[in-house]
């Protein structure tokens, strides 16, 4: 049986290995004639549909002139890149992982988002996100980063080739007293806004309903173009991507039970206005 193709690990070796390319300035062609590879492989390896092998890796960060810390976090996930699944133990928006989890975003077409706790990171005002990171311990700095990355990660929604998106939110989304009645007034405001986007379809799932498989937890299936999707699942203390056909096909199939379970879209709006009218009264 053949290697799977485009696993978690071997994306996201792509998305480092290109960063690092990029970083020294160089085109795939100049990098294959410093290497004496040709272009192709390197394509190949940087999307994730093919891995190289140990030595040709260590090869390229060499030229490349990689930081150690990060040299052996690409060595690492080359080492188990066939591996279909991908779980992970480590503090939630971490730059590492942060920016591994934006290049998968960045590279999908699509995204299904079942969001049963909070505003998904892209629809997020700047001030709902401040307000969740008031009750962590991370630095300032790290909490503005947090919100520039969030707030620039909206242009996946109107730019070249944007995201088309389903997201799928809990009516307890909307009642969280999260920063106060005035921040969770003006993100409610902003999620009307991105209803209006021809990328964007927002439905809610009303409190009441009884037992739904969306109560195990959040998660996101992204779709692409030429590779096979993958779910990804946050925690508080970690984060995963599932692969494999079965995986994937029955978190398919539980965002259909959550569709079929919620608002439409207009109703949905029209409860985001009664809650807004609630806060602002």
């Amino acid at each position: 049986m053949p290697p799977p193709i485009a696993t978690p690990r071997a994306r996201a070796l792509g998305f480092g290995m290109k960063r690092a390319r990029q970083a020294r300035n160089l085109k795939v062609r100049e990098l294959g004639r410093l290497i004496d590879v040709p272009p192709q492989n390197i394509s190949s390896w940087e999307s994730g549909k093919r891995v190289p092998k140990i030595d040709e890796l260590a090869t390229i960060l060499g030229v490349l002139r990689v930081e150690p810390a990060e040299r052996a976090r690409l060595l690492n996930l080359a080492r188990y890149a066939n591996d279909p699944n991908w779980l992970i133990q480590s503090v939630l928006d971490g730059p590492t992982l942060l920016t591994t989890y934006i290049d998968y975003e960045r590279s999908a077409t699509s995204m299904v988002d079942w969001s049963p706790g909070l505003v998904p990171g892209m629809l997020q005002t700047p001030s709902y996100t401040r307000a969740i990171f008031a009750k962590t311990t991370h630095p300032a700095s790290h909490v503005e980063h947090a919100v520039r990355v969030r707030f620039a990660r909206r242009e996946r929604l109107t730019g070249r080739n944007p995201l088309q998106c389903q997201i799928l939110l809990s009516e307890a989304v909307l009642r969280q007293n999260i920063g106060g009645p005035a921040v969770m007034a003006e993100q409610l405001r902003h999620l009307l806004s991105a209803m209006r986007l021809r990328t964007v379809s927002l439905q809610i799932v009303p409190n009441g309903i009884g037992y739904h498989p969306g109560q195990y937890g959040p998660f996101i299936i992204f779709g692409y173009a030429d590779l096979p999707s993958i779910v990804y699942m946050e925690h508080y203390r970690g984060s995963g991507y599932l692969y494999d056909e079965l995986n994937v096909a029955d978190y398919r199939k539980a965002t259909k039970i959550l569709a079929s379970l919620a608002l439409s879209e207009q109703d949905s709006a029209d409860l985001i206005e009664a809650v807004l009218t609630e806060l602002e009264a």
